[in-house]
């Protein structure tokens, strides 16, 4: 996502940052970049043109040139400006004081709007509400049933009534909700290829029957500034509330989010960043702002490790590592937790000064899946013991997993890697637990950390200190049968 903008961003700031002393002439022109990268992101005209008046009037300037890093300050303003572009944050539902919250969805056909008002839904289920979907997308064939099948997923009730139109169905939608004590209705209404008056009047009649107490217009990331168009022209005739976003993992350059609220005056809510289910997530101008302009988004990446981690089984995993006891069952359920927190690269991209480097990679990330399979397929002996795994026992486990004996060899060799790695670490525990306490060091070992703290580093990485960690380990058991000897 906004791949293209961001390295334009990226090698403009540098310019700014270490292109040598600046000057009011090369901020103009650096600026003049920062104006083409909009432009080409698809930034409305007219949005693009009241940015950079602003950015401008700011950086140039005795303050700015005068500071002690003028480049800094430059990249500092445009991230600022493009924050206040896109507004406040306004990632609350307010929901009604006397429920159910009726939530209308409106949209032009293939916004992913269907899509939206089941994501919407499950969102409200991990808040603890009890939404109801209706399906009152009578134009598009199987709408209906694609929303049944979704509710289904997600375990809410979808409401249709076939031969109904479509006001009077979410008016007996709302009213069987309410019997049912929901406490949200989400209305999917039909979208159309183009804005046109039928549409329009359908779904003004919708929204003057249903009285919703929030309109949302879903607006696909992919259209650019046909989005915009098309969401003043919803604008002008029913009264929205706010807009949700989606494909914005997929080539989109961006421009509509930055434009929209700067066009039509309402603030985006809700993005969408894949095709499954939980993959709505609130808008935050500011992590937007990080990402477009290429500096990552560690708060999004710090709260998808939060969501996908348990943190008692987090606590369970550091013990067996500490002893050395990790198998391929508690490797299965690592594997588990990244799938949840979706893709690898993706991820990489919200770690500052990560994603950069990374943005050509190719991850073949099926290999989790076939990891999974895998293990999945294997015997308890056999994830605690892969060393029980011979020929005959990868051929069943090939088998079974749908892969082949190559594959259950390469996770054999990839798993003993990995715990050689993590002994050493259980080891290097041992040997921090048995330093002494900072009361106990004399002040020539306090002036000279070194004698007596080794560098982990070194332990890991070079021959002869691995050779002083067989000598401590050596030692260690030297010790532990002489105190065997003294109890005798």
């Amino acid at each position: 996502m906004f791949d293209a903008i961001s390295d334009r961003f990226s090698a403009i700031f540098d310019k700014f940052r270490y292109g040598g002393k600046l000057s009011e002439d090369n901020i103009r022109e650096g600026l003049r970049d920062v104006r083409r990268a909009l432009l080409e992101a698809d930034v409305n005209v007219e949005v693009v043109r009241s940015f950079l008046d602003k950015v401008t009037a700011k950086s140039v300037g005795e303050e700015v040139l005068q500071g002690v890093q003028p480049g800094q300050q430059v990249v500092q303003i445009v991230h600022d400006e493009l924050i206040a572009l896109m507004g406040e944050p306004d990632t609350e539902i307010p929901f009604a004081k006397h429920p159910p919250t009726v939530i209308l969805m409106a949209g032009l056909q293939g916004s992913g709007k269907t899509t939206s008002c089941a994501k919407l839904a499950k969102l409200l289920v991990e808040q603890g509400k009890r939404p109801f979907l209706v399906a009152a997308d009578l134009q598009r064939p199987a709408a209906v049933d694609q929303l049944k099948v979704l509710g289904g997923q997600i375990g809410v009730p979808v409401y249709h009534q076939p031969g109904v139109k479509a006001s009077d169905l979410c008016a007996q939608a709302i009213a069987a909700a309410t019997a049912d004590n929901r406490d949200v209705v989400i209305l999917d209404t039909a979208g159309r290829l183009h804005v046109d008056d039928e549409l329009m009047n359908e779904v003004a009649e919708i929204h003057r029957r249903a009285k919703p107490h929030q309109t949302y217009l879903v607006i696909d990331a992919m259209t650019g500034q046909d989005a915009v168009t098309s969401a003043k022209a919803f604008n002008d005739r029913l009264p929205l509330d706010a807009v949700i976003f989606t494909k914005l993992d997929g080539d989109a350059r961006g421009g509509a989010v930055v434009s929209l609220r700067a066009i039509i005056g309402k603030p985006i809510k809700f993005v969408g960043t894949g095709e499954k289910l939980d993959a709505l997530t609130p808008f935050f101008p500011d992590r937007m702002a990080r990402r477009i302009l290429g500096m990552g988004d560690i708060l999004s990446f710090v709260e998808k490790a939060r969501g996908a981690v348990d943190e008692e089984e987090a606590k369970a995993l550091e013990e067996k590592i500490k002893k050395n006891k990790f198998d391929l069952g508690d490797f299965q359920q690592q594997l588990e937790m990244i799938g949840k927190m979706g893709s690898l690269k993706d991820l990489l991209g919200l770690i500052p000064g990560v994603g950069a480097k990374f943005k050509n990679l190719s991850v073949d990330e099926s290999v989790f899946k076939r990891y999974r399979a895998i293990i999945s397929s294997m015997t308890g002996g056999e994830r605690t013991r892969p060393d029980l795994v011979d020929m005959s026992r990868r051929r069943r486990i090939a088998n079974g997993s749908g892969t082949s004996t190559n594959d259950v060899q390469g996770l054999l060799k990839h798993f003993a890697t990995m715990q050689k790695m993590m002994g050493r670490f259980g080891d290097m525990q041992e040997l921090a637990a048995k330093l002494p306490d900072q009361e106990q060091l004399t002040p020539e070992q306090l002036a000279n950390p070194g004698q007596f703290m080794p560098n982990p580093n070194k332990i890991f990485n070079r021959k002869e200190d691995n050779e002083a960690l067989k000598r401590y380990r050596a030692e260690r058991n030297r010790l532990k049968k002489a105190k065997k000897k003294q109890r005798r």
